[in-house]
């Protein structure tokens, strides 16, 4: 068995190569992320959360970085910044995430990353993101749209 540290550093090392597969294998098959942009997935949601992503940004200019990685055998945190283009327009985006992690059995079985959705939505969707970024209405469309595309890649990928 791993230790929790040694989990939380394989999660990252694994999402800075874009491998879903090896990031998965940290979680508990009861896990629980959360964070502003699906709101609250569980078990096979949040896997499959991270393989269409990864997946999605396979020979982009997405990178991370990840310090003050930090944790006891009952919890964890680390704070990350993702660097990548979205959408359409080719935006650049720096998000700036604080996790928070809680384990059972040595693999992570609560996730959740904390950050600035204005700030977010201002970079990644332009002028509509600085006029409506701040409303609960965006969270509420944005989790919707999100949760839809994962639907959309777990149908065509049956995971």
């Amino acid at each position: 068995m791993e230790t929790e540290g040694n989990i939380i550093e394989k999660f990252y090392q694994a999402f800075e190569h874009l491998d879903a597969e090896r990031m998965v294998e940290c979680y508990h098959d009861d896990i629980t992320f959360e964070d502003p942009a699906f709101g609250v997935l569980r078990g096979n949601k949040a896997k499959n959360m991270w393989r269409m992503l990864c997946n999605s940004q396979q020979g982009k200019d997405f990178k991370i970085k990840t310090s003050h990685i930090d944790y006891t055998p009952e919890k964890g945190t680390a704070h990350w910044e993702a660097y990548y283009t979205f959408g359409k327009k080719d935006r650049k985006v720096h998000n700036v995430i604080n996790a928070e992690f809680k384990f059972k059995d040595g693999k992570i079985i609560n996730h959740l990353d904390r950050f600035n959705l204005y700030k977010w939505s201002k970079q990644s969707m332009g002028m509509q993101g600085f006029l409506l970024g701040w409303t609960a209405l965006f969270k509420k469309n944005l989790n919707k749209q999100t949760n839809m595309r994962l639907s959309q890649f777990e149908e065509k990928n049956q995971k």
